[in-house]
């Protein structure tokens, strides 16, 4: 599928690393490092713009290796790209980790994943009249363990 992008970075437009991937790593398009110091969020901006077809969103997912290596993530997993917005991608990162974490201009900071999103239409109704082997069991109802 087509997407128009418009690159203001100087990175690199994302890619798939390999056939069968999923996602695509966005990289950092900052002026100056950012010292992300544990328990800190700062929102990194990528110079990319998408224009996504409607009936589309991206998700931005946070990046394993930054995950389990240094406890970076994307705060709001999986942040959502809506097809109405043409505006800057920016990405919310948060450390989680132990030790001060830097953010250099070109770094890859998190992935994209393109995703079709159904529209809901609802169909307002009094009861329920299938019934479901879980039923309305909630938050541990088959055991702590």
């Amino acid at each position: 599928m087509k997407i128009k992008v418009i690159n203001k970075s100087k990175n690199e437009l994302p890619s798939y690393k390999f056939i069968g991937d999923s996602g695509m790593d966005v990289r950092a398009d900052i002026g100056e490092s950012i010292i992300m110091s544990p328990g800190q969020r700062y929102t990194v901006p990528t110079g990319l713009y998408f224009k996504i077809p409607l009936g589309y969103e991206i998700q931005v997912r946070p990046r394993s290796g930054l995950a389990n290596k240094y406890g970076i993530t994307v705060l709001n997993t999986p942040g959502t790209i809506d097809s109405t917005y043409t505006g800057e991608l920016k990405v919310i990162l948060y450390n989680s980790g132990d030790s001060d974490f830097t953010v250099e201009s070109g770094d890859r900071i998190a992935q994209i994943v393109l995703q079709e999103v159904p529209m809901i239409v609802w169909e307002e109704v009094s009861e329920f009249t299938e019934e479901t082997d879980r039923g309305s069991g909630g938050f541990g109802h088959t055991g702590i363990k």
